[in-house]
C-alpha cells in the first residue's frame, strides 16, 4: 500500500487517536469506491478503513465495468478542495443527493492508479491515497485431453493444463494445480461427462466438458417399430440375430414417425395428447434384449409429430407448429398438412427432452433422434415462431446440446440421425454436422444408396453401387468429426427401393463404412425383417 501523507498541527487530545497502517484521516466524510462484487473501500472520519479494493487487487471486465466511487458531502466546501485522478487525469466530482460522485472512466484491461486527495477547513486534516490495482477481463486457458478408456468398468483419468494462476476444479470439486497450470485427477466410473472449471485470481472463468466414457463402442443394430416389437416372429428373428453373435444392440421406437409413443409413457404432454399407446412394456423389453446380450438404442422421431401438431392446432397453439408465412401448418407436399411441429418453440422442445430423459431413467442404453431436423423445402415458404436471431441450424443444435445436458445424469448415449446431404449442405435440412458433432456422442447418417440421385459423389446410379456411394459419402462425415470424441455409426440399407436388395449388397454397405474405419451401423428396415446372412459374428473383445 502507497504510503499516506499526513499534516497538522497539534491537536488537542480529544482530537487524537492512533493511527492505523492503510488508515486515511479525513473531517470531510467518507469516501467509497463500490461496485457489485467488489465491496467498497471508506473513508471514515477520523480513521477510516480500506474495504474491498485494495492495493494489488485485480477485477474482471464485469466489476469494472460497475466499479464506482463517492464521497460523502460533510462539511461544505468539501468538493472543491477534493482532487481525484485515474491513471495522472483528472476525474470530475458532482454532487449526487447528499453525496459527491466520482465520474470514473471505463476501465480497460491493465494496471489502473487511483489518487485522491484534498482536505478540509481544518489544518490538520489534509489527506492523500493511492491504490493501485488492475484490470483482467481475459478468460483463463484451459486444455483438457480427452481421457484414454479402455475398460468402461474402471475409474478414468483427466488429464489438461490451465493457466498458471487459476484455480480448477472438475465435476464441482477442486483439484491439485502445479507450478505450470498442468492437473491430473480421477473420476469414478460410470461418470458420464467431466465438467473441468478453471476460474483465475480477477472470478474470469473458463469451463469445459470431456466424455469420461470415451468413444460410444462398437454397435451393431437392427431397428423395428414399437408394434414390430410386439410380433413374436419379428422379435424372436431379431434377437435370434443377437444370440448368433451378429447383432450387439436393437433399435426400439419409443416415438414414431405417427407421433405415437410406444410404451406407457407418464410424461404428461404425452398423455394429454394421447400419444402414449403402451404398445410394449418398456421395462420389461429392454430386460429381454439385454437378456439376449445386446443393448437398447431407444430412437425418438422429433420434430415430425402429426400427433403433437394436431392436438396443438386444435388447442389453438399454432406457434407450436412450422408454419406458411400466411400462417398455416406447413406440409411440404410430402407429409401432410399437420406433421412437423416447431423446433424452435420451448414446450415442442420440452416434450422431446422429456421423453429422452424418461427412456433413459427406463433402461434405454443409447438416445437416437430422428427427423430433428427443419422440414425440406425453401426456407421462405416456412416460419418457425420465436426462433427469434438464431438460424435453424443453431436451434436445432441447441436443443440437441439442451438434451445431452438433461442425459447427463443418466449416463445414456445421445445420437442423432441426418440426411446424408447434411456434411455438405447443412443449410438444407439445418443439420449442421460440424457443430453437431460437438454436442453429441454419436451422428447417424442415413446414406442409403436408394435415396441419392444420380451424379452424387460421381456415381452415376448410386441405387445400384452401393459400396462406392456409402464410402464416399461416409468419409465426409469422418472429415467432420475428426478431433472429437463423436462416432459416425450409418444407417445402412436393408430394403428393396428400385433395385433389389439382397445379402451381398448389404454387405457392400458395411464394407464402405469400414473402409472408412466405421465398424458400427444400424440397419433399417420399416418391417424390421433382416438379412442375416449379410452379417458376420462379431468379434469377441
Amino acid at each position: 500500500m502507497s504510503p499516506q501523507h499526513i499534516s497538522h498541527s497539534a491537536p488537542s487530545p480529544r482530537h487524537r487517536r492512533p493511527v492505523r497502517r492503510g488508515a486515511l484521516i479525513a473531517t470531510t466524510g467518507a469516501l467509497a469506491l463500490a461496485g457489485a462484487g467488489v465491496g467498497a473501500w471508506t473513508f471514515l472520519a477520523p480513521g477510516p478503513r480500506l474495504q474491498g479494493l485494495s492495493n494489488g487487487a485485480v477485477l474482471d471486465g464485469r466489476k469494472a465495468a460497475q466499479v464506482s466511487a463517492y464521497l460523502t458531502a460533510g462539511e461544505a466546501g468539501a468538493r472543491d478542495r477534493l482532487r481525484v485522478t485515474m491513471d495522472g487525469a483528472a476525474v470530475p466530482v458532482t454532487a449526487k443527493g447528499a453525496r459527491l460522485r466520482l465520474a470514473l472512466p471505463h476501465l480497460a484491461e491493465g494496471r489502473h492508479t487511483l489518487v485522491v486527495s484534498g482536505g478540509s477547513s481544518l489544518p490538520f486534516a489534509s489527506y492523500r491515497k493511492v491504490v493501485g490495482f488492475s484490470v483482467d477481463a481475459t478468460a483463463p486457458e484451459l486444455e483438457v485431453a480427452a481421457p484414454e478408456i479402455k475398460n468402461v468398468a474402471a475409474p478414468v483419468t483427466v488429464t489438461g493444463k490451465a493457466s498458471a494462476d487459476a484455480e480448477v476444479s472438475v465435476n464441482g470439486k477442486k483439484v491439485p494445480v502445479d507450478k505450470a497450470g498442468a492437473f491430473k485427477v480421477t473420476v469414478p466410473k460410470g461418470t458420464p461427462v467431466a465438467t473441468v472449471t478453471a476460474v483465475d485470481r480477477a472470478g474470469n472463468t473458463t469451463t469445459k466438458d470431456v466424455s469420461a466414457r470415451g468413444r460410444r463402442p462398437m454397435i451393431r443394430a437392427a431397428h423395428i417399430t414399437a408394434i414390430g416389437w410386439g410380433d413374436d416372429t419379428l422379435r424372436g428373428n431379431i434377437l435370434a440375430l443377437v444370440r448368433s453373435g451378429k447383432l450387439n444392440a436393437v433399435e426400439l421406437d419409443v416415438k414414431d414417425e405417427d407421433g405415437e409413443v410406444g410404451y406407457a409413457s407418464q410424461v404428461p404432454l404425452a398423455r394429454q395428447i394421447g400419444a402414449a399407446k403402451g404398445y410394449y412394456d418398456a421395462r420389461k423389453a429392454i430386460s429381454e434384449i439385454h437378456a439376449a446380450g445386446a443393448q437398447v438404442v431407444g430412437r425418438i422421431v422429433a420434430f415430425r409429430d402429426p400427433r403433437l401438431a394436431s392436438a396443438s392446432w386444435k388447442s389453438g397453439k399454432r406457434d407450436q407448429l412450422v408454419l406458411t408465412p400466411a400462417g398455416e401448418p406447413y406440409d411440404g407436399g410430402h407429409y401432410g398438412a399437420l406433421s412437423f411441429t416447431n423446433f424452435a418453440n420451448p414446450t415442442v422442445r420440452k416434450y422431446n427432452r422429456d421423453l429422452a430423459v424418461e427412456a433413459a431413467r427406463l433402461g434405454f442404453d443409447d438416445i437416437l433422434y430422428d427427423y430433428v431436423r427443419r422440414p425440406d423445402g425453401p426456407l421462405s415458404h416456412m416460419r418457425f415462431p420465436g426462433i427469434g436471431d438464431a438460424t435453424p441450424e443453431q436451434s436445432i443444435t441447441s436443443f440437441v446440446a439442451d438434451t445431452r445436458t438433461a442425459l447427463r445424469p443418466h449416463a445414456k448415449y445421445l445420437g442423432v440421425s441426418v440426411f446424408g446431404i447434411a456434411a455438405t449442405r447443412p443449410t438444407e435440412i439445418a443439420q449442421d454436422i460440424g457443430a453437431l458433432v460437438k454436442v453429441t456422442d454419436y451422428i447417424a447418417p442415413m446414406v442409403y444408396p436408394s435415396h441419392w440421385g444420380p451424379g452424387e459423389y460421381g456415381v452415376a446410379q448410386p441405387d445400384t453401387a452401393p459400396y462406392a456411394i456409402v464410402q464416399r459419402s461416409l468419409a465426409d462425415f469422418a472429415r467432420q468429426a475428426k478431433g472429437t470424441q463423436t462416432e459416425i455409426i450409418p444407417w445402412l440399407q436393408d430394403f428393396s427401393m428400385g433395385s433389389t436388395y439382397g445379402p451381398a449388397e448389404v454387405a457392400e454397405q458395411i464394407k464402405a463404412a469400414a473402409a472408412n474405419k466405421m465398424n458400427s451401423f444400424i440397419l433399417w428396415n420399416a418391417g424390421a425383417r433382416y438379412q442375416g446372412a449379410a452379417l458376420q459374428r462379431i468379434a469377441a473383445r
